[in-house]
């Protein structure tokens, strides 16, 4: 099986790569959506593993233009910066997973098998926390303006350096336990 993995972290797309390849994969890796158009239109990919965001691209935008070059691709995506609304728009797009960043190989492999959702997963999760409520609703609006900073800090009435530096910031997805 052949696999590309598109991330313009080259220290991970080289481990990633190494380890599939002990694995029987044959990988090829790009450093962004050009990249991966070209090598796409050389030899399809049958799998395909993409960052969501990549230094001047988007991951979602790749999705659509991946799947035009081949239909039959299995994509992941895979993410230092999850939300709900890009794993709901990855999967729309044509995503058959989405991971957050770090994923194990195991795991990422294993996303690349599943065919239908699993209605015995995990229900009882903790509330997410407040910061990541915030996280949640940026990456909504963000999505909904196409990646546009300045009109989404126009959309949230707030300064546009303020929204640059909350980007920066990954909120851990639920609040400490108590005991």
């Amino acid at each position: 099986m052949d696999m590309l993995i598109v991330d313009d972290d080259a220290t991970l797309a080289g481990v990633l790569a190494r380890a599939l390849g002990r694995r029987g994969w044959t990988v090829t890796t790009a450093a962004d959506a050009a990249g991966a158009l070209r090598v796409a239109q050389l030899a399809p990919p049958s799998h395909a593993l993409l960052d969501l965001k990549l230094a001047n691209d988007s991951g979602l935008r790749l999705i659509v233009d991946l799947l035009a070059l081949a239909p039959s691709c299995r994509i992941v995506m895979l993410t230092g910066y999850a939300s709900i609304a890009t794993a709901i728009e990855a999967i729309k797009l044509g995503a058959v997973h989405y991971l957050s960043k770090p994923a194990g190989v195991e795991e990422i492999i294993a996303a690349f098998g599943k065919v239908a959702g699993d209605a015995q997963a995990d229900t009882d999760a903790l509330p997410l926390s407040v910061e990541r409520l915030e996280w949640e609703h940026i990456q909504k609006i963000l999505a909904e303006h196409g990646g546009n900073i300045s009109a989404t800090a126009r959309a949230l009435n707030m300064h546009r350096r303020t929204l640059q530096r909350k980007l920066l910031k990954r909120p851990s997805p639920n609040p400490p336990e108590r005991d």
